[in-house]
């Protein structure tokens, strides 16, 4: 399905991963084939992403989430909103997360 993220866009994790910290990471592991680039392919995301992550309820904008990490962060929010897209763009693409 090929879908255009904007800022508006809504997204939640998807119900074919679990995710678990391990030893102070953050550990996506695919419950179905098909997810990610191999059927048993472990992630890992670093702490931005991690932050992302903890925010994707299927409530929250991209450009939501990017104004909360840029004020966590002191960061310029249409930087982080660029990562937020680059990795929320990744992460769809490996059906980790669905657009709501």
């Amino acid at each position: 399905m090929e879908i255009v993220i904007t800022r508006d866009s809504v997204f939640q994790r998807s119900e074919d991963v679990v995710s678990r910290e391990i030893m102070g990471e953050l550990i996506i592991v695919p419950l179905a084939s098909g997810i990610g680039d191999q059927e048993d392919e472990i992630y890992t995301l670093n702490e931005t992403g991690r932050s992302i992550w903890e925010r994707l309820d299927g409530k929250l904008s991209l450009q939501e989430i990017a104004i909360d990490l840029a004020a966590e962060y002191d960061a310029h929010d249409g930087e982080i909103e660029r990562d937020v897209q680059g990795i929320i763009t990744e992460l769809f693409r490996r059906k980790i997360v669905v657009a709501i």
